[in-house]
């Protein structure tokens, strides 16, 4: 057999330059990093604080980071906006914040998105009632008003949004009182299936319940899904691999753990609440998403946020599952002074974006987020390379660059 040698010696070459340029981007592309920075402070625009952080990154890679902005003070009943920054770069530099809603004399809050992948339309739940009623005072039945829910959308990935239109009568049962949607974001089915996680409090019982609203017409009409408790209220949502859903809820039986629920048709019943003893809470709200499936990137994974502590809120943590939630073997503290609220995105790139509550003498104060890879996460024992998925659930499909 004859062979060039020349063209064989040029080949080869060629081939060991590749070898090397692929294998210097890849350790490059592996880097564990984690960057970090306000995008609200307490007084921007005028405002007394910004709290309740919800993040979404759209198909076309823009993160949106929505918030309530608090007029006067920090009270969960004070006159309350709905504003809204934009991220181009994964989060090195944000728009101007925007006003999403603005209800005169009202609270308006608990920012709920969801992206409806196949129209590219974005969905804001939203909840509302008049300025000044408290909790109690709508547990209670006050004349005065009640808890109503609202949406409106974009469909330009967010730089502008119609005007709000209520829900309320397709959304919440005559015997319920306190409502709120989220906060944090919703998510698509496999089927085209939009569900929200939400919670709500019955009449003349004051039990605490989480439930789901869903959508199977492209966020045109919402119904009431099924329920989940009592002593839950705010809630995540995610599908796993199986199809089945996993409800993630703040819990108030008294364990300073978290409450989970599982639903086998697509959120319209839940199953019985068990707590979770890995995911210990200070009775807060966290965060819940899907960030790879195994039949897609060969492993299954989980992101979940929130303040992991049982004494008080502090201690920003994240935690990656590799069973669909059974359990929690990985978790990095991402934040060790006062924290709270937060809400979890993967970026286009597939890295992860958090945005939370942080404080130097509270829970709350200003809003952070934090950008980090795969690798920090793990301290290097996971760091795959990832890439979108063209599919319409939002998770991510690896390219396995490193072995593990």
């Amino acid at each position: 057999m004859s062979f060039n040698r020349k063209s064989v010696g040029r080949k080869v070459g060629a081939c060991v330059f590749a070898a090397v340029f692929l294998t210097l981007a890849r350790a490059d592309g592996a880097r564990p990093f984690i960057k970090q920075a306000a995008v609200y402070h307490a007084t921007d625009g005028g405002y007394f604080t910004h709290r309740i952080p919800a993040l979404l990154a759209t198909r076309k890679g823009t993160l949106l980071a929505f918030c309530e902005a608090r007029s006067g003070s920090a009270s969960d009943s004070a006159p309350i906006d709905v504003v809204l920054r934009r991220s181009l770069d994964n989060g090195k530099t944000w728009t101007a914040a925007q006003v999403v809603a603005h209800f005169p004399g009202f609270t308006v809050g608990n920012p709920a998105p969801v992206e409806d992948e196949k129209t590219g339309v974005i969905w804001l739940l939203l909840t509302a009632n008049p300025a000044g009623l408290t909790e109690k005072e709508i547990e209670n039945g006050s004349p005065k008003g009640t808890r109503t829910v609202w949406i409106t959308h974009s469909r330009d990935d967010g730089e502008s949004w119609f005007p709000a239109r209520e829900i309320t009568s397709s959304t919440k049962k005559s015997n319920w009182t306190w409502y709120a949607t989220g906060p944090g974001n919703g998510i698509q089915l496999e089927s085209g299936r939009l569900v929200v996680p939400c919670d709500h409090r019955v009449a003349g019982t004051h039990a605490r319940y989480s439930h789901v609203i869903y959508s199977d017409d492209d966020g045109k009409t919402w119904k009431i899904g099924g329920s989940a408790g009592p002593e839950t209220n705010e809630s995540a949502v995610v599908q796993l691999a199986d199809g089945s859903l996993l409800l993630n809820m703040r819990s108030y039986a008294g364990q300073h753990r978290r409450a989970i629920a599982w639903s086998h048709d697509g959120g319209l019943t839940w199953s019985a609440v068990r707590l979770d003893p890995a995911l210990i809470e200070p009775v807060c709200q966290a965060s819940l998403i899907r960030y790879t499936l195994a039949r897609e990137a060969g492993r299954n994974r989980l992101l979940f946020s929130n303040p992991a502590d049982t004494a008080r809120r502090d201690r920003m943590t994240v935690r990656l599952s590799y069973d669909d939630g059974k359990t929690w073997p990985v978790a990095r503290l991402v934040y060790a002074g006062y924290s709270g609220y937060s809400s979890l995105a993967v970026l286009r790139d597939g890295t992860i974006g958090l945005l939370y509550e942080r404080g130097r003498t509270k829970s709350y104060g200003e809003i952070f987020f934090a950008h980090f890879n795969l690798q920090w996460l793990t301290r290097g024992a996971d760091h795959d390379h990832l890439q979108k998925s063209a599919g319409g659930s939002g998770h991510h499909v690896v390219e396995r660059t490193v072995e593990r």
